[in-house]
């Protein structure tokens, strides 16, 4: 049977981000010292370091030492999380406005689709901008449906990892911390904007955090 510090180091490796919406016991689990120690030396034998978004809410696996082999993926990598910027950006918006909130979608925050689904059936101009979002290649949505659009966009964020529907029957979903790791690349490309995506990457690593 694995351990909670194996699975966790799992979870990392696969590429996940661990928060408390995302996985309670395994945040709770990290944001003990001693644990978090003994999973960044497990992570250390892999070139891999423990990393944090959100002033350290947020977990995720990072590389630790940069080579040739590591460079070229995080190159590729990079530039995938780049050209999904926008979309995911334009949602955000779309979220926010349709809920007639000065607040932006964080960590934690709630999401009835059905109550979205009714503001952009009464509004016209977020009618066009969702079908634009839902075409994206990032989402997909081949719908020429509102319905069927917007589904085809919460459900691949739920794949992604940005959201989280905790029971089946009902169509609330709850925002994780990959929202907040998102703001963070955003933060960070603004800063670094004069640079390559490559030296975007590698600055990112060398700081400890985002990739």
């Amino acid at each position: 049977m694995i351990t909670e510090q194996g699975r966790i180091l799992e979870l990392l490796l696969s590429g996940a981000f661990v928060c408390q919406i995302s996985d309670e016991e395994a945040w709770r689990y990290l944001k003990t010292s001693g644990n978090s120690d003994k999973v960044e030396t497990q992570l250390n034998v892999l070139n891999r370091t423990l990393a944090t978004a959100s002033d350290g809410d947020v977990f995720f696996a990072a590389y630790q030492s940069l080579y040739d082999n590591e460079r070229k993926h995080l190159g590729s990598q990079f530039q995938e999380i780049s050209s999904h910027l926008m979309p995911l950006v334009e949602w955000l918006l779309l979220v926010q406005q349709a809920n007639g909130s000065d607040v932006p979608v964080t960590q934690g925050s709630a999401i009835r689709l059905n109550e979205i689904q009714t503001v952009i059936e009464d509004t016209p101009a977020f009618a066009e901008q969702l079908e634009k979002i839902s075409r994206n290649r990032l989402f997909g949505s081949t719908s020429t449906q509102l319905d069927g659009q917007l589904k085809q966009v919460f459900s691949r964020l739920t794949q992604l990892g940005y959201l989280l529907k905790p029971n089946a029957e009902k169509q609330i979903f709850i925002a994780t911390g990959k929202i907040e790791y998102l703001y963070d690349v955003l933060k960070f490309i603004d800063e670094t904007e004069a640079l390559s995506l490559t030296e975007q990457a590698e600055n990112a690593v060398q700081q400890g955090s985002l990739l």
